[in-house]
């Protein structure tokens, strides 16, 4: 393979967000996709529930809006609020046209079967049965392959990003990118007109996550280190339901189990969520969490239980297909007794800083998905907005590629290896990956404490020391780039989480309990970086 490769398009991350922004700009560019395991792997696929969006006359974009604030708590960005819900309809009727096979209803608009989830005060759910992500990615995945100016790179993975201000260039934005073969253990120099990170959450960081092992923060780690802000990176979403069982490795329960009227229960079968919120099982996941957290703590319980048995067993094998299924492999049958759950890291609703272009602050530079922070999730994800984020930004960012040309990088300098050794002890990565994920869980959980996040500050320094150091040392692989990204994104977590003097949303401190009258962004800004190296953009342009 050669040293370099020269692409218009180099998009970091193969869900639905990267697939979204191939497919939109194919035709015009040629696109080189990047994926660390294969084009159907990702967080992507993992989503059960479905896709919000007003689609029904008796729904609105005004009603929409005021759930995701609801659910945000009070610091979703109102222009990026209205911005995605506005493109709703249109993002599925291009979901549609793919051929995406939604879950039919005889009536109704697009003749489209709409289901209800927490936080949400109409049925808007979009969907294809209980396994709606994996649907969309099967379906984009078939087409990417079959496009003629993609080229998919499976088994890779970024190292960093190649940026102008580092190499003294005049041109001071993203001009590419280094990229680790995995099979053949080589990087390979990407030069690309306009680089894309599509790369998905942090949600390895910690010890139990409904995330794939993809989600390590990449695309996080890696706009940071180049100069990007950061911002709200202490909201991380533990979602209240993961299937409790040890053969069970990060099964999600969906959302849509409790928006069909599935309660959650102790082992006595009481019910306990109206003592926490008057919305009892359909209040926002925040919530649902802490009160299952709490519930466990005060009981001493190892898991809680979500009941839908109480349904007649057609409509639960009919819309839970994928649930029932997998439950009845553990020897669970929903429809005749209860699931055990308990709550699992499962998105990140900060990221990378961006405007309603998918910008970031480097020129050349673009984030969507899961990696961006665009202001529409707050302080608390509301359910299913996170795939219509996905399509929305992935459909601005090709607009703005496609209207503003750039030059491609020429003489880019290749990967160094003169320096460097093969390594000696690999275990030092392991251990230091599970203590990492152990100290996160147990310190920047549900529940904080600032002495919590102080200790957990203490560890991640140390860890950065020595990851520094062995990165510095010896040649890439794929775990030491996962581990050097993840340690990173729980330092800007942890970061986040000191600077919040309260309690909202998804960040809980038993130190400040009280939520301010007047909420505000946590923007994070690499010091390393004078503000003259990048176009530091206005995130509500």
């Amino acid at each position: 393979m050669t040293a370099v490769l020269q692409f218009d398009i180099l998009i970091l991350g193969s869900g639905l967000a990267g697939q979204s922004l191939a497919l939109r700009l194919a035709d015009h560019h040629s696109v080189a996709l990047v994926t660390k395991c294969q084009l159907e792997d990702g967080a992507s696929s993992w989503a059960q529930g479905g896709i919000a969006a007003v689609v029904d006359p008796m729904d609105s974009t005004e009603s929409h809006a005021r759930d995701t604030h609801i659910a945000g708590a009070g610091i979703c960005d109102d222009g990026a609020t209205r911005f995605v819900v506005e493109h709703g309809r249109e993002a599925i009727q291009w979901l549609a046209e793919q051929g995406v096979p939604f879950t039919p209803a005889e009536e109704g608009p697009l003749h489209m079967h709409l289901t209800r989830e927490g936080g949400h005060s109409h049925r808007r759910i979009v969907h294809v049965a209980d396994a709606t992500g994996a649907a969309v990615q099967e379906t984009l995945t078939q087409k990417v392959r079959a496009h003629p100016n993609i080229r998919v790179f499976e088994h890779h993975i970024a190292v960093d990003l190649i940026v102008g201000h580092r190499l003294g260039r005049a041109d001071q934005g993203c001009l590419g990118a280094y990229i680790l073969d995995i099979a053949e253990d080589h990087v390979v120099t990407f030069a690309a007109r306009h680089t894309v990170v599509a790369t998905g959450g942090a949600g390895k960081v910690y010890l139990y996550t409904t995330n794939p092992d993809t989600a390590t923060g990449d695309g996080i780690a890696m706009a940071w280190r180049a100069g990007c802000r950061v911002a709200n990176m202490e909201f991380i979403q533990f979602h209240p339901t993961c299937l409790y069982h040890p053969q069970a490795k990060s099964f999600l329960i969906s959302e849509a189990v409790r928006g069909e009227g599935g309660l959650l229960k102790l082992p006595d079968g009481t019910r306990f969520m109206l003592q926490h919120d008057p919305r009892g099982e359909l209040a926002p996941r925040d919530i649902v969490a802490r009160a299952i957290d709490y519930e466990m703590k005060r009981h001493g319980l190892d898991c809680v239980y979500l009941d839908i048995s109480h349904r007649p067993t057609e409509f639960i094998t009919t819309h839970f297909p994928t649930i029932y299924a997998r439950c009845l492999e553990l020897g669970i049958d929903i429809t005749k007794e209860p699931i055990p759950v308990v709550p699992a890291a499962h998105y990140t609703c900060g990221g990378v800083l961006t405007d309603l272009r998918a910008r970031t602050d480097l020129p050349g530079l673009y984030a969507i998905g899961e990696t961006a922070c665009t202001g529409l999730h707050g302080a608390n994800r509301l359910a299913s907005n996170s795939l219509l984020e996905c399509v929305v930004f992935g459909e601005a960012a090709a607009a703005d590629i496609l209207t503003h040309p750039r030059a491609i990088a020429e003489g880019l300098p290749e990967w160094d290896e003169s320096k460097v050794t093969d390594a000696d002890e690999a275990v030092v990565i392991a251990h230091n990956w599970d203590e990492l994920r152990r100290f996160m869980w147990d310190y920047v959980g549900i529940v904080r404490t600032t002495k919590r996040l102080q200790r957990a500050q203490h560890r991640i320094a140390l860890l950065r020391r020595e990851i520094d150091e062995y990165y510095a040392n010896f040649r890439v692989s794929n775990d030491l780039i996962e581990l050097r990204n993840l340690v990173v994104s729980a330092d800007l977590i942890v970061r986040g989480a000191l600077s919040r003097k309260e309690s909202r949303g998804l960040h809980y401190s038993r130190d400040y309990p009280e939520t301010l009258p007047k909420g505000k962004p946590t923007v994070l800004r690499n010091p390393r970086w004078p503000s003259g190296l990048v176009r530091w953009i206005s995130a509500r342009d």
